[in-house]
């Protein structure tokens, strides 16, 4: 990996976006997405993801001047469109309004329609939480996961981001409901590498640790063996019911034609019920018990979620953002 300095890896991929058509903006917020991405160490869904990103607006699938549209809405419930635009632009607004909502009725909801990839979702939980509120967002994604008992891939791993706003740095966690993303697996198998637990079956229906061959029988471990199977079940369905969309059968199997997603995002303004000295007394509560806690291994003491993004970006802000050699030679 190579490291380069965040403001030079942001600008590249601006120069990227421009060079697609994409408006000033546009490009700006989008390019800021990734390069955020990558600085916070999610490095399957930063800048190892832009090359993807770029063949879907080629190929069409990704409307570069679509914007979300308000469709319907009672109170603090609001239903948009995406028309297939740039995922993360469409969460980034859908997650901005859902906040506005939050603030005039204490509760923001926005059922986001016909939008496509929203890269890391752990980004639209940050955006909430460095603005003190709480949030809860998810998204469906095209079949990729087995149902549990059966070998079929008939679920998404339907990423699930939950976010608590805390003075000394935000509680995020944000998770697929497969052991392992594909990301995930396909950067462990680049490198050669075993995951660190039994992450799917192989062919032959054994649990194995090789990421190459969980992506070839396409059989990914759901967290929780049947909890994970029947979470990402119940979260694609509250997010197609609430968007009007079809749902995950409905998406492409192929990830280049990726859309008609449906996301959700919720906002709450923790101010309405409770005093912000009151929110960080619990909150540093909470925290310090974890912290207590007696390690496996003393080097590796116990952290909340979070905790390591925030260490990564300090890190890379000052180093330099890893990068993929490759990758980054495309990108120049």
């Amino acid at each position: 990996m190579l490291r380069v300095p965040y403001a030079e890896l942001e600008s590249a991929l601006e120069r990227s976006l421009l060079a697609e058509g994409f408006s000033p903006d546009r490009a700006h917020r989008c390019a800021k997405l990734f390069a955020e991405t990558t600085c916070d160490g999610v490095y399957t869904h930063g800048l190892a993801r832009f090359p993807r990103f770029l063949a879907t607006v080629r190929n069409g699938i990704v409307n570069i001047h679509a914007k979300p549209v308000r469709v319907s809405g009672i109170g603090g419930l609001e239903r948009w469109d995406g028309g297939h635009g740039p995922g993360n632009l469409n969460a980034w607004a859908a997650m901005d309004r859902a906040m506005t909502l939050a603030r005039t009725h204490g509760i923001g909801m926005v059922a986001l329609a016909s939008t496509s990839h929203w890269m890391r979702g752990g980004s639209y939980g940050w955006q909430a939480a460095n603005e003190g509120l709480f949030a809860i967002c998810w998204s469906n994604t095209l079949p990729n996961l087995p149902a549990w008992g059966t070998t079929t891939p008939v679920l998404g791993n339907n990423p699930l981001v939950l976010a608590i706003p805390r003075p000394g740095g935000p509680v995020v966690v944000d998770l697929a409901m497969s052991q392992f993303s594909y990301g995930t697996m396909t950067q462990y198998a680049k490198r050669g590498a075993q995951l660190p637990v039994p992450g799917g079956y192989d062919t032959a229906g054994e649990l194995t640790t090789d990421p190459a061959a969980i992506e070839a029988s396409q059989r990914p471990l759901p967290i929780g063996f049947w909890k994970g199977s029947g979470l990402a079940m119940t979260l694609d369905l509250m997010a197609a019911m609430l968007t009007g969309n079809p749902g995950t059968h409905a998406i492409d199997k192929d990830p280049l034609r990726e859309y008609n997603i449906s996301q959700v995002f919720i906002a709450v303004d923790p101010s309405a019920v409770a005093s912000p000295e009151e929110l960080h007394q619990i909150a540093e509560g909470i925290l310090y018990d974890l912290k207590q806690a007696t390690p496996i291994d003393p080097a590796r003491p116990a952290r909340y979620p979070g905790e390591q993004t925030l260490r990564l970006r300090e890190e890379n802000l000052r180093l330099g953002v890893p990068v993929d050699p490759e990758i980054w030679a495309g990108i120049q």
